[in-house]
C-alpha cells in the first residue's frame, strides 16, 4: 500500500509512519515542520515540506500520484490557550482539512484516515442512580471556586457518576481544538458522500509515550508532569484529582492507523466511520502522576545503584481549575475493538511508568 501521510515528523505521525514502513508499505511524508511543535527542526530525511492549506494542483499533483491512501494526521494540536489561537485552528486544522480533501479529489484518491479527537464530545457520559442517563450543563465559576468539580444531576442535584462513552454520544465541543477536530469530521462526512469515498476518523484519547513534545503549552498533561518532577517539583494536579481520563500509548495509536488503513482500502464506497482509540483502561489524573512520578523514582534508584528504590514523589492537588476542563471523559473500546479488530498492548500502569525516563522532543 502507498500511503501519504500528513503530519509525518510530528509525534504521532512518526510512529505511524515507521509501523507503515516496518509493514511493508512505502510511505510518503509530508511536514509543514511549524515551529510551535518543531521549533527549528529540519525536516527528517525523506519528508516534503509542505502546508496542507494549499490545494494548488501543482503542489500536490506529484506527491498524490499513485497513493493507495492518505493518513491525515498534520494539525494544530492542544486546547487552545488563548482567544488569540482561533485563526491558526481554523486555518491549519479545518482549512487544511478542506484543502487537502480537494486535492485528493482533483486525483481521483477516495480513500482517507483522519486523526480526531475524544474532545468533540466535550463531558462525557454520566449516569444518575435515581434518574438515569444525563447530561450535564457545563460547571459554573461559582461551583468551581467553591471546589465543588462534580456534575450534578438537574433532577435531583446528586454528584452524577462517570460511564464510558461510545461513538453514537452527543458533539459537544468546549475548546478551540475540539471545534476545529469536529469540523474535520465533518468535511470528511461531507467529501465522502459528494465523492463516494471512504474514510475512518480516529478519536484518540490522551496520548503519550516517547517523542512526546516537553514544555510547551500545547504538551499533554503526562508530559508536564514528567517536566515538574524533573525540576525538583511535584507535579500540579488540578481540581481533586479524581477527574478520569483514558491514556493510550502512541505504539497503540500508530497501529490503530494500521488498522484502519487496511479497512478504508476495502471494497465499497460512502462509508464513514469513527472509533475511539483508546486503552480501555480509565485512570484518575492523580493516578497519571503517581505513576509518572513512580518510574521517575525507580530510574533514580537503578542509576544509583540501589535495590531498595526511591520514594516517589507525590503530586500537589491544588484545587485550581481550567474554566474549559470537562470533569471526566472515558472511552468505550467495543467499537474499535469488534469492527478494526484494536485492542490497546500497552496499559497505562506500565506504560506511564516507562514514560518518565522515554526521549522527549525539544
Amino acid at each position: 500500500m502507498r500511503v501519504l501521510l500528513t503530519g509525518s515528523a510530528g509525534f504521532i505521525g512518526g510512529e505511524i509512519g515507521r509501523q507503515l514502513a516496518t509493514a511493508g508499505h512505502e510511505v510518503i511524508g509530508v511536514d509543514l515542520m511549524l515551529p510551535m511543535a518543531h521549533g527549528e527542526s529540519d525536516p527528517p530525511q525523506g519528508t516534503h515540506q509542505l502546508d496542507v492549506r494549499d490545494a494548488a494542483a501543482d503542489a500536490w499533483g506529484d506527491l498524490l500520484h499513485g497513493v493507495d491512501a492518505v493518513c491525515h494526521q498534520a494539525a494544530v494540536v492542544g486546547a487552545g490557550v488563548t482567544v488569540a489561537d482561533l485563526p491558526a485552528y481554523a486555518g491549519h486544522n479545518d482549512l487544511g482539512t478542506a484543502a487537502l480533501l480537494a486535492a485528493m479529489d482533483a486525483a481521483g484518491l477516495r480513500r482517507l484516515v483522519l486523526a480526531s479527537s475524544m474532545v468533540v464530545y466535550g463531558e462525557g457520559r454520566y449516569e444518575c442512580p435515581q434518574h438515569g442517563e444525563q447530561s450535564p450543563p457545563p460547571r459554573s465559576r461559582e461551583a468551581l471556586d467553591s471546589g465543588d468539580f462534580d456534575n450534578h444531576c438537574p433532577r435531583c442535584d446528586g454528584a452524577l457518576g462517570w460511564e464510558l462513552v461510545p461513538e453514537t454520544a452527543r458533539m459537544d465541543p468546549r475548546s478551540t481544538y475540539a471545534v476545529s477536530k469536529l469540523a474535520q469530521e465533518h468535511y470528511t462526512s461531507a467529501w465522502v458522500r459528494q465523492a463516494g469515498a471512504r474514510a475512518v476518523a480516529l478519536r484518540y484519547h490522551n496520548v503519550y509515550g516517547p517523542g512526546m513534545p516537553r514544555d510547551t503549552p500545547y504538551s499533554g498533561v503526562a508530559a508536564m508532569f514528567r517536566s515538574s518532577l524533573e525540576r525538583g517539583e511535584p507535579p500540579q494536579v488540578y481540581e481533586d484529582g479524581a477527574q478520569m481520563r483514558d491514556f493510550v500509548h502512541v505504539s497503540d495509536v500508530a497501529r490503530a492507523n494500521v488498522l484502519a488503513l487496511e479497512a478504508v482500502t476495502g471494497a465499497g464506497h460512502g462509508w464513514f466511520e469513527t472509533y475511539n482509540v483508546c486503552s480501555g483502561q480509565p485512570v484518575a489524573i492523580a493516578d497519571v502522576a503517581r505513576q509518572v512520578a513512580r518510574g521517575a523514582a525507580a530510574s533514580d534508584a537503578a542509576d544509583e545503584g540501589s535495590g531498595a528504590g526511591h520514594a516517589a514523589v507525590e503530586p500537589r492537588v491544588t484545587g485550581g481549575y481550567r474554566l474549559g476542563d470537562v470533569r471526566h471523559i472515558v472511552a468505550s473500546p467495543r467499537k474499535a475493538a469488534s469492527e478494526l479488530g484494536f485492542t490497546a498492548q500497552v496499559g497505562p500502569q506500565e506504560g506511564l511508568a516507562e514514560f518518565a525516563t522515554a526521549p522527549l522532543r525539544a
